[in-house]
C-alpha cells in the first residue's frame, strides 16, 4: 500500500513538532498521574477510573505515533514561484459574482479553511494547482460547481 505525501509549512512543522513535545511531557505525566490515581482507588478489576485511564493513555500514544508518523514523512514546502499555483502559495480570487477569497494552500494537516488555509487535496486545492494568473477555474465541489477567475498569485 503506497502511502500518501505529507506537505507542511515550516510554521505547520514546528506547531507538530511542539503539540509532540507536549503530548511526550506534560500529556504522558498526566495520564501517569490519573493511572497511579485510578489503582490507588481500588482493585483495577471492573474499576471505571481505570478503565477510562487506560483508554486515555491509549488515545494519547496513538496520537503520539500518528505525529511522530507525520514528521517522519512530511515535506517541507518550498514555495519560490509565483507564476503558477503550487503548495505555498497565496492565491487572490475572484468569483462571477465578484466575490473575493484569498486562500493559501497548504497540505492536508494543516488546512483550515475558515482561517483561509486550503488543502492541496480539496477539491478547490486541485483544481488551482498548476494553474496560472487570469485563468478561469471551474471547480466541482460537494456544494455545486463555482467558477473562479485567479486575480494573483504570491
Amino acid at each position: 500500500m503506497e502511502t500518501q505525501d505529507v506537505f507542511l509549512t515550516t510554521e505547520g512543522r514546528q506547531r507538530a513538532i511542539s503539540q509532540l513535545e507536549l503530548l511526550r511531557t506534560e500529556g504522558r505525566a498526566k495520564v501517569a498521574q490519573y493511572l497511579h490515581e485510578a489503582k490507588e482507588s481500588g482493585d483495577v478489576i471492573d474499576n471505571a477510573a481505570y478503565e477510562d485511564a487506560k483508554n486515555e493513555q491509549a488515545r494519547l500514544e496513538g496520537r503520539i505515533l500518528e505525529l511522530e508518523q507525520l514528521l517522519a514523512k512530511a515535506k517541507l514546502i518550498d514555495h519560490g514561484r509565483t507564476d503558477v499555483v503550487s503548495l505555498g502559495s497565496v492565491v487572490h480570487l475572484c468569483t462571477s459574482d465578484d466575490r473575493e477569497y484569498r486562500y493559501t494552500l497548504v497540505g492536508a494537516f494543516e488546512a483550515n479553511p475558515s482561517a483561509g488555509r486550503i488543502s492541496n487535496e480539496s477539491p478547490v486545492g486541485k483544481a488551482l494547482l498548476g494553474r496560472k494568473a487570469g485563468e478561469l477555474v471551474i471547480v466541482s465541489t460537494p456544494g455545486g460547481v463555482k467558477e473562479y477567475t485567479i486575480l494573483s498569485i504570491a
